[in-house]
């Protein structure tokens, strides 16, 4: 799964998703380029709603990363 943040994200907002996804025992890997920052999320994400990640302050889109059978 990919966390897309908004381009203006603030940092408390930041730190609240990764904290969020963190307590839930996922890993993460952040990728913070001029424009936007990108949350990588490894773990077992069918656990997680999608819709409930997108309201969340500072958040543009979820994206999700299909596995192959």
């Amino acid at each position: 799964m990919l966390i897309i943040m908004k381009k203006h994200a603030e940092e408390i907002a930041l730190d609240s998703i990764k904290e969020y996804l963190i307590t839930r025992d996922f890993d993460i890997h952040q990728s913070t380029g001029a424009n936007r920052t990108i949350i990588g999320v490894i773990g077992d994400t069918a656990t997680l709603n999608d819709h409930e990640i997108e309201v969340m302050a500072g958040v543009s889109q979820v994206v999700r990363i299909k596995k192959d059978d």
